[in-house]
């Protein structure tokens, strides 16, 4: 079974519009955050997420969390 790639060991912490996104499942997106279509070529699909307000979140990267989008620490187990 394919796993994802690790974009980072850290999370991307941004302050985000209230909107949705797509998180980047697959870690091949240029940025490692938010999906730009790379995860084409993978069996791995993008996360959707809503935000009703603006607010700054810690976005996973490394793509072992248990709560994704969000970051949970699992970065540090690495």
């Amino acid at each position: 079974m394919e796993k994802p790639k690790v974009a980072a060991n850290h999370p991307n912490v941004c302050e985000l519009e209230a909107e949705t996104y797509y998180w980047c499942a697959c870690g091949h997106s240029e940025n490692g955050s938010f999906c730009d279509g790379s995860h084409k070529t993978t069996p791995f699909t993008p996360l959707k997420f809503e935000l009703a307000e603006t607010k700054t979140v810690a976005i996973c990267q490394c793509k072992q969390t248990r709560n994704p989008p969000y970051c949970d620490g699992s970065h540090k187990t690495l």
